[in-house]
């Protein structure tokens, strides 16, 4: 008598529909997360930025004790009141302790060899020369490109460039004018990126300058002083008290 084989229940495939509904619950999960996580962090990076840029102004405007913020409108720059909403254009107007201007942080940005390079410059608009410069964020090659915020050398093109007619890189031992930058050897993309940057900006915010300085001693004969002091914790939108010392605010990726 031969053996019965036992009865196998083939199983059964899930539905497309079933499927569907799967991956749409996990896509809906997934999303939450990313979501809840950037709503989170997000406060606390804008914060980091805020505290960096503040460091960054006074380490390109030498000797400052406070700024303020000055927005671009349609008849030309004009100081932010606290309560008052930021443009699209700003810089911060330097002061020392005897209320006499430094000078001007202006923001710049240039695509570099890997990626954005984001800069906030010194600039004196008295003598239209750069005093200052610090790089903000930056993705340039290690050992390289990261020399433009690493290499003592490079940031020394910065303590009195000249600017007239505009910022010139040359190669390394043939600077011959007060408006050249010395690049750096092995890293001619990011050096050039940085004088693109430096002009770019100083385009846009030359002649508005010009015009508040000349506007600001007519109406007074003095230079203007800061319209509202607050402490290094509050928005870099408005003038704010601080010292020299510098917080590490690059974003710099290796």
């Amino acid at each position: 008598m031969s053996e019965q084989e036992p009865y196998m229940e083939e199983e059964q495939e899930p539905s497309s529909a079933r499927l569907i509904l799967t991956l749409g619950i996990a896509g809906f999960i997934s999303g939450l997360i990313l979501v809840s996580v950037y709503l989170y962090t997000k406060p606390i990076i804008e914060k980091n930025k805020a505290e960096a840029l503040k460091a960054a102004i006074f380490e390109v405007l030498p000797n400052t004790s406070t700024y303020q913020a000055l927005g671009l409108m349609e008849d030309g720059l004009q100081v932010l009141g606290e309560a008052e909403d930021a443009p699209e254009w700003v810089i911060y107007e330097g002061f020392n302790g005897e209320g006499e201007r430094t000078g001007f942080a202006l923001p710049g940005a240039e695509p570099g060899y890997q990626d954005i390079i984001s800069a906030l410059i010194g600039y004196d608009g008295s003598d239209e020369r750069i005093i200052g410069f610090k790089v903000l964020e930056s993705k340039e090659t290690p050992g390289l490109g990261d020399k433009i915020y690493k290499d003592e050398a490079f940031q020394l093109n910065f303590k009195a460039l000249g600017t007239d007619p505009n910022v010139a890189v040359v190669k390394k031992g043939e600077k011959s004018k007060d408006n050249e930058v010395e690049a750096i050897t092995g890293a001619t993309i990011s050096s050039n990126a940085i004088g693109r940057l430096i002009n770019g900006s100083l385009e846009q915010w030359k002649s508005p300058i010009r015009a508040y300085l000349i506007r600001v001693r007519d109406s007074s004969g003095t230079p203007q002083e800061p319209a509202a002091t607050r402490s290094t914790a509050d928005s870099p939108t408005t003038s704010t008290e601080g010292g020299g010392g510098h917080a590490q605010s690059n974003n710099h990726a290796l």
